[in-house]
């Protein structure tokens, strides 16, 4: 049985669907802070958080759990700064306990989702797994913490690892099902989804003046169940029990700008994207394209939905069917 952490959020439940879907049973722990119960669509749900020890113990103890996804964690980059107790505490704290208590059930199989926020600036593009990893805000601090232990942990105690780090993961189950749904949302393809339906006035451009074709920043939009079809290939991995943990990128290697994506949301709504133009947000880049040769190369990876109107496309399925104009 796999326990899938974080799994009723926006890319826990598309691995639940996922694993539901080939047949493996799953146990979902989520504390409902930022997930929704009603995206667990397979397997047991258990509504709890990484800091109940007691509630950990029983789960390893009665669901004879074989693996970890470690999908359960905090990811806003701005309160992570205005609130970096929140992060050090459900990020890295519950994080060390759950290590802890898998060792302990002699448990020793986790693919952990990790974030390109702790490669901090770019200083080439696009980014590979041996660029620097020097992190510029909580949230990315937080995830590397964890990678680092979980390094150290396998040299000592034996814990074999994949840590997956993603870049903007975007679009939707292309069933429908389920999608993103956050609160607050911060993510652009939904933001420009809720102008189209006309649940926000309009949606700002931060910059216009990066060194871009078009002046916006550029950003690698890999789609939700490309990650979670990684995730899969993380999991078999682990499972044959051959070759060392391991570090790889999830991204599209390819690069949209923010107007880019305006305008392939007008194609596929057939809407037009009302937006105005802000400065620029302290921190962006203007660039942050992955490289994922490392995974493709060693495990033949490649994102099935690569193309932005795709992407964009079950977002609005999906969006519609959410809040009611499907």
């Amino acid at each position: 049985m796999i326990l899938v952490t974080g799994g009723a959020g926006y890319i826990g439940a598309h691995m639940v669907k996922l694993l539901g879907e080939r047949g493996r049973e799953t146990v979902t722990l989520d504390n409902l802070s930022r997930g929704h119960r009603e995206m667990v669509t397979s397997g047991k749900f258990i509504e709890g958080d990484l800091s109940d020890r007691g509630l950990l113990e029983d789960i390893f103890r009665g669901c004879d759990i074989g693996a970890v996804f470690h999908f359960a964690a905090d990811s806003l980059v701005g309160e992570s700064e205005e609130n970096p107790r929140r992060y050090y505490r459900n990020n890295v704290a519950n994080g060390i306990q759950l290590l802890d208590v898998m060792l302990e059930a002699g448990v020793k199989r986790i693919v952990f989702s990790s974030s390109a926020a702790v490669y901090g600036e770019p200083g080439r593009i696009p980014l590979a797994e041996n660029h620097p990893v020097i992190p510029v805000n909580v949230y990315g601090t937080t995830k590397l913490i964890l990678e680092d232990m979980m390094k150290q942990y396998a040299e000592v105690y034996g814990l074999r690892f994949v840590s997956l780090r993603y870049f903007n993961a975007a679009g939707a189950d292309p069933d429908g099902l389920i999608g993103e749904d956050h609160d607050p949302e911060t993510h652009l393809i939904p933001l420009i989804l809720d102008a189209a339906l006309g649940r926000r006035k309009d949606i700002t451009v931060f910059g216009e003046d990066y060194d871009t074709p078009d002046g916006t920043c550029i950003r690698d939009y890999i789609h939700v169940t490309d990650l979670a079809e990684a995730h899969l290939l993380a999991l078999d991995y682990l499972e044959k029990g051959n070759g060392k943990s391991a570090v790889y990128n999830l991204g599209n290697g390819r690069g949209f700008s923010v107007l880019e994506v305006i305008q392939a949301a007008e194609r596929v709504t057939g809407q037009t994207i009302p937006f105005r133009t802000g400065g620029r947000r302290r921190g962006d880049p203007a660039r942050l394209v992955a490289s994922s040769e490392g995974i493709s190369r060693e495990w033949g990876w490649k994102p099935r939905y690569a193309d932005l109107d795709v992407i964009v496309e079950t977002a609005w399925k999906w969006h519609r069917r959410r809040f009611g104009r499907a």
